[in-house]
């Protein structure tokens, strides 16, 4: 068992930088740390760059993007971020010289390539920037702690010198991700510097956070050795969550879910200094609670009202799919929600009410054959999503290099990288499945974001205007954005978890779809506490929290969702069935 995480026993640097997948625990470990030193008499710092973050209802205080000294803890001052509302900024600042002096739909793919999440990050990273290189700042402050980190793709990208040239105002694969970093260019050296002290372990620590679950833990590795690879070295591993108490057959079987977890932890991870956080079973806002985050458990709450008079389960939904005779349906979230699960228990609900169904996953396949089989008149296949990818950088690649030097070339290497691409390489392979299933229902595992969407339809746009080849969109996923935008024919389920973090998540992937023109009718909210039983004190605690994020949920999808109990098992094969009892 790893030692409690208590910030008193780690020799801190003064920039802390918190870093991990969404909903684990960053802002309230950051939190914990800024005031537990500020307590102390250190003059701290804490900003935060998360365009999910609730620090103004942890703090119950309004905050800016300059920094407000918090009244009840004299030493600490706290600045909130608002990256989205930068990156328009920034995108804002690129595309208005062209304004007026492009064509239209040149001026549209612009824009598009620059709303992904990469620009967004480049945004927030031009704004801690500031403070990393900062020297009033440093003489100031004892702490300055940084809540969400940049990943490695984007520091990379920042460090190529091509990132800065011209050439990227032409997309470089007709589905860039980052698009033109040339409205930064007087930024250059501040971002270099950023970077150097970033690097400095004498400066710096990057804080890993994680919860013992597999998916968090891969997340926290990936994130791990991409900042290795650029020499942010000194990281430490925080897992947030770890029930210590087991005396119910719930608790038990979540504590041993989680023990298996931890013991089968990439080897990677396990090289770093580790530390844990019991599972805490309140809401970690106002005061009292920050500060109780990292010290104790406090179980007394006020209890919650459902504002639902009955939960629908998975089969209600599964009828009105069938009733409105849904062509194409796709499961999306953010990783580790259970987006396959469902998915697989979707397309045998309706497989077992007589439609002729074919699911496709990017998960290994082979563990839904036990029950996903042609008795049920359901096909299966299975995408490689690192085959697609490296098939799709080749592709593109060998286009670069017939125009581009070594340089350019490395920064669309680097832009291959990125999420964006990922979604691209997949969707055109779910494209051609779905081109050749015209006589069946078509179930899709991992839906691209409408962000993805719209960068293909208005790459496709741009090449009719440019007439260049690279990064060509196949006929297949030209034919298939109709459809997607079809609700007649199409239907999104947003899958997410009863916590405010992926809950934001999913609205913002909601809003995202709409921008794209696509439909989203369904919501399914995962792995509850509240709709399992439990006699546990931290459990029951936490059920309760549940109860406000399902009614916000109700709230956004009018109704339309529906609930599933958190299973102790993985749920696999013939288990797929209980989903949709």
């Amino acid at each position: 068992m790893a030692d409690l995480f208590n910030p008193n026993n780690i020799a801190l640097t003064k920039y802390l930088f918190f870093t991990g997948k969404g909903g684990v625990g960053k802002t309230s470990t950051a939190c914990a740390v800024a005031m537990t030193l500020a307590d102390q008499g250190k003059r701290v710092m804490l900003v935060s760059t998360d365009p999910a973050s609730n620090l103004q209802d942890v703090f119950n205080t309004e905050l800016n993007n300059k920094g407000v000294q918090i009244k009840e803890v004299p030493n600490l001052i706290v600045a909130n971020f608002n990256p989205e509302e930068a990156a328009n900024e920034y995108k804002e600042s690129v595309i208005g010289p062209f304004r007026g002096k492009l064509p239209e739909v040149v001026i549209k793919n612009m824009e598009e390539q620059l709303s992904g999440s990469c620009t967004v990050e480049i945004a927030a990273f031009n704004e801690f920037s500031s403070f990393i290189t900062d020297e009033k700042v440093q003489r100031e402050f004892d702490y300055v702690i940084f809540d969400t980190a940049p990943t490695g793709h984007t520091l990379r990208m920042l460090q190529l010198p091509s990132a800065w040239s011209d050439f990227i105002s032409e997309s470089t694969h007709g589905a860039s991700c980052l698009g033109q970093l040339a409205g930064l260019e007087d930024k250059k050296e501040v971002y270099k510097n950023a970077v150097k002290n970033l690097a400095d372990k004498n400066l710096t620590t990057l804080i890993l956070v994680s919860r013992p679950e597999s998916s968090p833990l891969k997340e926290a590795e990936r994130a791990s050795k991409e900042l290795q690879d650029i020499g942010v070295n000194n990281q430490i591993l925080v897992i947030n969550g770890v029930l210590q108490k087991q005396d119910d057959e719930l608790s038990a079987a979540l504590y041993e879910k989680q023990q298996k977890a931890l013991e089968g932890m990439p080897q990677y991870l396990k090289q770093l200094e580790t530390f844990e956080i019991p599972l805490r079973p309140y809401n970690i806002t106002g005061l009292e609670n920050v500060r109780a985050f990292l010290k104790e458990d406090s179980i007394g709450y006020t209890p919650e009202e459902l504002e639902v008079n009955h939960i629908p389960k998975l089969q209600t939904l599964v009828e009105d799919l069938y009733n409105s005779d849904k062509k194409v349906i796709f499961t999306m979230g953010k990783g580790g929600v259970g987006k396959t699960t469902i998915a697989a228990a979707v397309a045998l609900g309706l497989a077992k009410k007589g439609k002729k169904v074919h699911l496709t996953t990017t998960d290994p396949a082979a563990h839904l054959k036990f029950v996903l089989d042609n008795d049920f008149g359901i096909s299966l296949s299975s995408i490689d999503e690192k085959e697609e990818l490296a098939k799709y950088t080749e592709e593109v690649l060998s286009k670069a290099r017939e125009t581009m030097n070594e340089e350019d070339i490395a920064y669309v290497e680097e832009d291959l990288r990125s999420p964006c691409t990922q979604e691209i390489a997949v969707f055109r392979a779910f494209a051609r499945l779905v081109e050749k299933s015209e006589n069946e229902v078509v179930v899709i595992d991992t839906a691209p974001t409408g962000h993805t969407l719209l960068l293909l339809d208005s790459t496709e746009s741009y090449h009719r205007e440019i007439q260049r080849s690279q990064g060509d969109i196949p006929e297949s996923v030209k034919n298939l954005l109709p459809k997607l935008r079809n609700e007649k024919d199409t239907e999104v389920i947003i899958v997410t978890l009863a916590e405010p973090t992926p809950v934001y998540e999913a609205l913002r992937l909601q809003q995202d779809l709409e921008r794209a023109g696509i439909h989203n009718k369904w919501w399914v909210i995962n792995s509850s506490m509240y709709a399992a039983n439990t006699t546990n004190e931290i459990l029951k605690a936490k059920a309760n929290n549940e109860i406000q994020w399902i009614n916000k949920v109700n709230e956004i999808s009018k109704g339309n969702f529906a609930v599933i109990d958190w299973k102790a098992e993985e749920v696999k094969g013939e288990k797929l069935k209980n989903l949709l009892n």
